[in-house]
């Protein structure tokens, strides 16, 4: 597979089917995705996996984990302006239009969301931390490890989806964990395969046009 069909072949998937997901391809993913860019080489990311048995383990561990918490970063600045409010708002429109819950049914919308806590019912998933000390930069290079891992995983038949979710549940997921305190939740990931048969899984988001965000300088 090219990379190229990796990135269009790429969808955050929101239903997953259960076939489980091998330990040992797992580890040669992430082994491959540790060559993602990193500046100075410093590498800031640090993952927990979870498979088969720990992840039911922590589902169930969450039922009577402290609720939804105060995120510790803002997952989208206030005020957030256009174009960015509206890709975002089409983005939400487009998926609830798939899944047939309407704008006014506001318990079928918490019930989807309320589906992150689940990992889509994917068999596995990771978190990934990074120490308090870091900065920006080093929140980039995650950024680029989480890409890395995502097309690889593509190629390698698996989906994903990266979820900022679990940032508001940071601080059940630390303690199931055992991050230690100097750690932050960056965020998680669902990692598994398709159930081809959920409408929701043909969702394809927009991307603004090139010329409204490059510059020929």
């Amino acid at each position: 597979m090219r990379v190229s069909e990796a990135v269009a072949a790429r969808r955050s998937i929101r239903a997953f089917l259960s076939t489980p997901v091998p330990d040992d391809l797992l580890r040669e993913l992430l082994e491959k995705a540790s060559r993602a860019p990193s500046g100075g080489n410093v590498q800031p990311w640090k993952v927990y996996v979870l498979n088969g048995e720990r992840t039911s383990e922590f589902l169930r561990y969450l039922e009577s984990a402290p609720p939804v918490e105060e995120s510790e970063y803002d997952v989208y600045p206030a005020g957030l302006w256009d174009p960015h409010r509206t890709a975002r708002f089409e983005l939400g429109e487009q998926m609830y239009e798939l899944l047939g819950v309407p704008r006014e049914d506001k318990a079928g919308r918490l019930r989807q969301f309320a589906r992150n806590a689940r990992f889509f019912d994917a068999p596995a998933a990771f978190f990934i931390t990074l120490d308090r000390r870091f900065n920006q930069p080093q929140w980039s290079d995650l950024g680029m490890f989480l890409q890395t891992f995502m097309l690889l995983a593509v190629e390698a038949g698996l989906d994903t989806c990266a979820q900022e979710y679990w940032s508001s549940r940071h601080g059940a997921v630390t303690e199931f964990i055992g991050a230690p305190a100097d750690e932050m939740l960056f965020c998680g990931m669902s990692i598994g395969y398709r159930d081809p048969n959920a409408p929701v899984n043909d969702l394809v988001a927009d991307r603004l046009p090139l010329d409204e965000w490059a510059t020929w300088v």
